[in-house]
């Protein structure tokens, strides 16, 4: 589960570094990973935004891989999701 506050405090961390592996240890506890907006599916919500990064929540509930999910009570980790400029 991913908690507003933690959602929150991970983006405050995003603002001053947003590498995965930076945010690893930071918060242990969660999974981190990284790619452009353009590699999302529109069918996920953004959990979060900050100035450069849109912030998708991640499930590793099966056990096997990751996957996004819209539901924070399934989340275990996030997703650093760069913004790209259109110009």
């Amino acid at each position: 589960m991913i908690t507003p506050d933690q959602l929150a405090q991970v983006g405050a961390a995003v603002m001053r570094d947003a590498s995965a592996a930076s945010l690893r240890k930071s918060f242990p506890e969660m999974h981190f990973t990284e790619c452009s907006e353009n590699d999302v599916s529109p069918r996920y919500k953004v959990a979060s935004s900050v100035t450069g990064y849109d912030l998708y929540l991640i499930s590793g509930a099966t056990g096997h891989c990751l996957e996004l999910t819209n539901d924070p009570a399934n989340a275990t980790g996030i997703l650093i999701a760069a913004k790209v400029d259109d110009e």
